[in-house]
Order: C-alpha cells, then structure tokens, then sequence
C-alpha cells in the first residue's frame, strides 16, 4: 500500500527513540537502556493498546510474551500466528519501553513521555482500524476520554453502550490479563461469561 513507506520511517524513528533516557519530562531517566516494543501494520484492522513492555516482553522484544498474553489471546480467541502477524494486528502499548520495577516488584506505570510524543502520529498511519482494545486503566484514559468511567470496572461493565457506538475504530475497554487481576475476575465473572465471547466474535469477523 502507498502508506508504507511513511509508516516504515515512522516505525525506524520510533525504534531510536530515547527521549525517557536522554530527555525526561516528568520523571527521573529511564535507568536502562530503553527498547520501544510495538507492532505495525497498515493493514491491520485491529489494535491492542496496551500499557507498556514488561520484563519479559523487555528482554525478547516482543510485546506480551509472557502468561499475560497468554489470557489475553485466550479472551481474544487468536493464537501467537494471528496476534504476532502485523497486518491483522496492531499492537501499541501506552509506553513503548519498560518503565522498571517499583518497590514491591510490580511495573511501574508506563513513561508519561510517550504517548505524547508518538500516538497520534501512530495512528495517522493506521487508517484500517476498526476496534481498539483498551487494556488498563492508562489505555482506556487516553482512547476513550469522558466516556471512561469512575472505575475500571464501571468503565468495563458498561462495554454494551460503547459496543453499539458508529464511531469508528470503537474502542473496548479490557482489564490488564496480569495474574494481579485474578481476584478481579473472581468478583466479575459476568466479564468472562458475558463480555468475552462477544470480543471473540467480532475480533473472527474482523481478523
């Protein structure tokens, strides 16, 4: 397609991006060497927007490779060749590169540099985009605006009113597939029994 070679310069300037080490705007620099992890493709009609690279993701350079992506796929109903395939999905996570660890061990929250710099740039060059899936808290503030709700489980329980939305690409709002959220699921099942198998249909009609 006539947008690739636009989308590829912009994908070669992401990749040498070092604003969270070399010019921090909110936070201390970033302590390692930064490695911006995404996915795009000009074609996909599908987007994971996610919230940042974690330490596995960090060490392989490949987004959600880890048990996380696992549930993710598992909710998604698509298997590695379908997720990793870049012209089917779009993966753009909050903060392209790993924010560290906090004290307890949990991710930090992704660098607040990034989606400024990057986002609408990024998806200028995605304009097959039919469905954004709003993984966390920080994806759902940035997509979905005064439509994101007090909670992350007011936001999510109300994906039936977002889902009939005509506004295109509809954005999704999803939990984190992190093990943290396990007790979460537990406490609404609704979003597996209910909520799942609908994404599952619409991402096969999709993909």
């Amino acid at each position: 397609m006539a947008a690739e070679p636009a989308l590829n310069e912009l994908i070669a300037e992401m990749r040498a991006c070092r604003i969270c080490r070399d010019a921090p705007s909110w936070q201390p620099p970033l302590p390692h060497e930064p490695n911006p992890i995404f996915q795009l493709g000009v074609e996909a009609r599908l987007c994971v927007a996610g919230q940042a690279a974690g330490t596995r993701a960090h060490a392989t350079t490949k987004p959600f490779n880890d048990p996380s992506g696992d549930r993710l796929r598992n909710w998604m109903g698509v298997g590695p060749e379908v997720f990793y395939d870049a012209a089917k999905v779009a993966i753009v996570p909050m903060g392209f590169c790993f924010p560290g660890l906090d004290e307890k061990g949990g991710d930090l929250p992704p660098r607040r540099e990034c989606a400024p710099l990057w986002r609408e740039r990024v998806f200028m060059h995605l304009p097959c985009v039919e469905l954004v899936l709003a993984v966390g808290q920080y994806a759902q503030k940035w997509h979905m605006g005064p439509r994101r709700r007090k909670t992350l489980t007011e936001t999510v329980r109300a994906w039936r009113a977002l889902w009939k939305t005509e506004e295109r690409p509809r954005v999704v709002p999803l939990p984190h597939p992190s093990w943290r959220n396990n007790a979460w699921l537990k406490k609404n099942p609704w979003f597996e029994d209910e909520f799942v198998p609908v994404l599952r249909a619409e991402i096969t009609k999709l993909i």
